[in-house]
């Protein structure tokens, strides 16, 4: 009989309950117990929801990172946090977002830990911190608590961990030692927590390792080699995972790995199986990832089972099936979504959905296809009417996209002739003070918005409502003193939703909602068909915002490859044709605000990076058309229209020259969590335009001092001539609260005023 099983589930709550139940923790109206208290419910919902399966994960549930747990589970907590008072819990958040928060818990204000995309997603993970006097010890109470919870469920479980060499891939050393050397101690706490899961009683425990779809050092493949040959002497079965990617070369390696089972990413590596199969021992498990776990389209199960079905017949009982990955970058529950347009549902699937699908194939493969008929031709009838359905397709945005030439994306001068045609214009002090965009969402805003979704507000009292929100954005940067300002975005629900509910081609989910970090949720839209632009979507607000003020009014949009990589993209054409297409939507937008008067206009790009394949030999074939629809999108100015970018939370340093090439005049990053560590890139690579190193961690509560200001902006005067430099946040603030804003952002501006007086008396313009 085939094992059905899943990699991980949703940690949010069908309804965002842990957002909620967080957020209420760190503002201190309930205690640590009420959390946990809610964290328990949920755990207890999504095994109720994986009941069908034959191994349930135990281990996959997380506060805020599974990265961050490990760190916890393995005591490598950073010694500015163990200095601090507190419970564990506190000690936690504190690492993740610089406080805790809570009624009794410690309010200290300390520096949070570094944060980055996990592999090519959208996820956030805490990168781990390593030192020469790393020590790593066991605590391992949380984690049997919940194998304890999961079996009074009488649930069947599989206890789901981050492998040990992936862990310290991820993580990064804070002085110049070598974190593979700490890979033996590391083991031994591994060897340690394997042996007590052993005798609470499991048979099995999955260790991802998803590095193993990456181009590793011999350093590392040789570490996966030792690592492995240490822990398959548990008295425990290991399923050792890879997700994300084909393995290629690292194939040679899993013979050697020596574990009981492998599972393997079958939606993005399956042409390998064959290979895989002939290495595999005769008691040895292979598990395929055969429901795409980071999209939501329905799985063709005819077809899958076409392919599954020869292979079951040499595995039989040793063939497993499960999702790709973990469904943590999927909705919950598809039956949740009552409002959306019913034939547009019915060719989509959320995690609850694609376990289904797991369940339907297990049955077929186990008992026939005709043991699952119906289920068989209900997913084909919804597959059918897709393919054929003529709201797909656009030939008239077909032949558009197939018009787009080089000059498309060819600004008419040099940097440095528009930069000087700009100032003209702009007349901007050194050291230009902005924000990213966005101004804090609140209670009232969102209201709002809500009452007008809900037909309570009018057309007109919703844009009276929306002004005001803006009138006071504006205002408040004018007193504060910025030098160019933002209308605040109080009308944008998501950088991307906004967008893409003006755009056709585009769906929209209720409860779609899936995490980016911690309490931070998102709820990508849905690309189903091709894109075009109907009508201007922020022409209005911005040219509104513009005439409350002299100062300079930046236009803010979202770039098309952030478009594409934060959405749920459809898999019946090529990512690059989606591109074009958003490209040149989006690409109207920017001429009609230049055309209204706007003088400068951000185009985000957050998601560029997260979008780069995850081996480095096949980065160019992404970037040539990922740069190319960037440069489509902002190059049809005129010289004299400055065109600004941002991207957050990402490693931008081995892409650096590719960002070169997008030509924006201003380029804003994230680099005050990684202390400016982003601008070492420019040791090498002399970048050639103007960079906005973000000196306030937006993702933090904690106010940035004017002293840390001016030196992380020192720091950044080693990379890039102070000339070129601007002083902003990392990113949007629109998560954080005004009485959080409005002292950082005096503190940034004050910076900047002491900065441009030393700077003066140095006599640099």
């Amino acid at each position: 009989m085939v094992t059905v099983h899943n990699l991980g589930f949703p940690r949010i709550g069908v309804k965002r309950e842990l957002k909620f139940a967080l957020e209420a923790y760190w503002q201190g109206n309930i205690s640590s117990g009420e959390l946990e208290q809610t964290a328990q419910n949920l755990r207890q919902c999504h095994w109720q929801n994986q009941s069908k399966l034959d191994l349930v994960p135990v281990g996959d549930f997380s506060y805020y990172d599974h990265v961050l747990d490990t760190s916890f589970l393995f005591g490598n907590i950073p010694s500015r946090i163990q200095q601090q008072q507190g419970e564990k819990l506190d000690h936690y958040f504190q690492v993740a977002r610089g406080r805790s928060g809570g009624k009794n818990s410690c309010l200290c204000h300390v520096a949070a830990g570094e944060m980055t995309k996990w592999f090519d997603t959208n996820y956030h993970y805490i990168v781990p911190e390593f030192t020469k006097d790393t020590r790593f010890v066991l605590n391992s109470q949380i984690l049997l608590d919940q194998l304890k919870e999961a079996k009074k469920k009488g649930l069947k479980t599989k206890i789901v961990l981050l492998g040990p060499v992936t862990y310290l891939w991820l993580g990064k050393e804070q002085d110049k030692s070598d974190k593979l050397a700490l890979l033996p101690a590391l083991l031994e706490q591994y060897q340690a927590l394997l042996q007590e899961l052993a005798e609470q009683g499991e048979s099995w425990v999955q260790l991802d390792e998803p590095i193993l779809v990456t181009e590793l050092a011999e350093e590392w493949k040789k570490a996966l080699v030792s690592a492995y040959k240490v822990l398959k002497q548990a008295p425990i079965y290991i399923l050792l995972a890879t997700y994300f990617g084909k393995l290629k070369e690292n194939i040679a390696l899993l013979p050697e790995l020596g574990v009981q089972g492998f599972h393997i990413d079958a939606i993005n590596a399956r042409d390998e199986i064959p290979a895989i199969i002939k290495q595999l021992k005769d008691k040895q498990v292979l598990s395929l990832g055969v429901v795409n776990g980071r999209n939501i389209w329905k799985t063709d199960l005819n077809a899958t089972l076409e392919w599954l079905e020869p292979i079951y017949a040499i595995l039989k009982k040793r063939l497993w099936l499960a999702p790709s990955c973990s469904l943590l970058h999927v909705p919950v529950d598809l039956e949740r979504e009552s409002k959306m347009d019913a034939e547009i549902r019915s060719w989509l699937s959320f995690a609850i959905q694609k376990l289904d699908e797991i369940t339907v194939l297990a049955k077929a493969l186990n008992e026939g296809r005709e043991s699952v008929k119906e289920a068989l031709s209900s997913n084909q009838a919804c597959l059918d009417n897709r393919r054929q359905s003529n709201r797909v397709h656009n030939d008239k945005i077909k032949k558009l996209c197939q018009s787009i030439t080089s000059e498309l994306g060819n600004r008419k001068g040099a940097y440095a002739d528009r930069m000087e045609l700009q100032q003209k214009i702009l007349n901007l002090p050194l050291l230009p003070t902005t924000t990213i965009g966005s101004f804090p969402q609140t209670q009232n805003i969102r209201q709002i918005r809500s009452q007008f979704r809900k037909g309570e507000l009018s057309l007109n009292e919703y844009g009276n409502r929306m002004k005001e929100a803006i009138a006071y954005c504006v205002e408040q940067q004018e007193s504060l003193g910025l030098d160019v300002l933002v209308h605040g975005e109080p009308e944008r629900n998501d950088m991307v939703e906004y967008f893409g509910e003006l755009l056709q081609g585009y769906v929209f989910s209720q409860q779609g909602w899936v995490q980016s970090y911690g309490s931070r949720c998102v709820k990508p839209p849905i690309i189903f068909g091709d894109i075009s632009r109907p009508e201007p979507m922020t022409v209005e607000w911005i040219t509104y915002a513009q005439s409350l003020t002299a100062q300079p009014m930046k236009g803010m949009l979202t770039g098309p490859v952030t478009m594409l990589n934060w959405s749920f993209v459809r898999d019946d054409q090529p990512r690059s044709e989606t591109c074009y297409q958003l490209a040149m939507a989006i690409r109207q937008e920017v001429l009609d605000l230049e055309k209204a008067g706007i003088r400068i206009i951000q185009i985000d790009e957050a998601a560029l990076r997260e979008g780069l394949p995850l081996r480095r030999s096949e980065w160019q074939r992404y970037l040539d058309w990922a740069i190319r629809s960037f440069r489509i999108t902002a190059n049809g100015v005129k010289d004299q229209t400055q065109i600004h970018t941002h991207m957050c939370y990402s490693e931008f340093n081995d892409i650096i020259a590719a960002i070169a090439q997008m030509d924006a005049d201003v380029i804003t990053i994230e680099t005050s969590r990684s202390h400016m560590e982003l601008l070492k890139a420019f040791e090498e690579f002399e970048y050639p335009n103007s960079i906005g190193p973000g000196v306030y961690d937006i993702h933090s509560p904690n106010i940035p001092t004017v002293e840390s200001i001016v030196h992380l902006i020192h720091q950044a005067e080693k990379y890039i001539p102070v000339q070129r430099l601007w002083i902003n946040p990392d990113c949007g603030l629109k998560t954080r609260q005004w009485s959080e804003v409005i002292p950082s952002l005096k503190n940034m501006v004050q910076a900047a005023q002491i900065l441009r007086e030393e700077y003066k008396k140095k006599h640099i313009k």
